[in-house]
């Protein structure tokens, strides 16, 4: 079965969330919905040598939509069936079925099915099911004024920049197996001694 991926290096992001603004312009998506969120983590301190202050800060960015997962814990636990996975791999909402009753948002780790209040249904990234459709990008991987983001088959994608990584502040990727490759920042092996945190919260927090 063929399974469409996203690919992020975090090495090039520089957070300008480009990506973010495509995606809100693409689905027409109400002040506070993201379906594409960019975190800003950062972490670190100074240290004292003599009467010196050295520097041992980093920061790097993640930009992150719905991860249309190989076990997607999202259809698993939709009562009415809603969600479903194409043969591609996309992970879609029926929105004329959706029952609006959150399940879905709370199980995902990713936060990434999010409520509409005029609709009264779930929604998420598609992957711009319909530019795929037509052969074409999703519109976050287009808009991205450093090609941070790519897009095409999960295998592919780790044959064309390597397996991918873990990075804070993702969850374990065992938990749905994210169709979703990663070139972390050069500092992100810092996050696991020197007390990383998104800085952003607020605005990338899951409803």
């Amino acid at each position: 079965m063929e399974r469409l991926a996203f690919y992020f290096d975090s090495r090039n992001c520089s957070g300008c969330k480009t990506c973010q603004v495509a995606c809100k312009d693409k689905n027409d998506l109400a002040i506070g919905t993201l379906w594409r969120r960019v975190y800003e983590v950062s972490g670190g301190d100074w240290e004292q040598k003599g009467n010196a202050w050295l520097p041992h800060i980093y920061a790097y960015n993640i930009s992150l939509s719905c991860n249309h997962c190989e076990e997607p814990i999202c259809m698993k636990n939709c009562p009415s069936s809603a969600i479903k996975k194409r043969e591609d791999g996309i992970v879609t909402i029926d929105q004329s079925i959706c029952l609006g009753c959150k399940y879905c948002s709370w199980v995902c780790p990713y936060g990434a099915p999010q409520f509409n209040e005029e609709k009264g249904v779930m929604g998420k990234c598609d992957l711009c099911i319909d530019y795929v459709d037509q052969g074409k990008n999703p519109s976050c991987v287009d808009a991205c004024p450093t090609r941070s983001l790519d897009f095409g088959e999960y295998s592919e994608l780790v044959e064309k920049y390597g397996e991918k990584e873990h990075i804070y502040p993702l969850p374990n990727p065992e938990i749905t197996r994210p169709s979703l490759v990663i070139n972390p920042h050069k500092d992100a092996d810092m996050d696991k001694k020197m007390n990383p945190e998104v800085v952003n919260m607020e605005e990338v927090k899951h409803a």
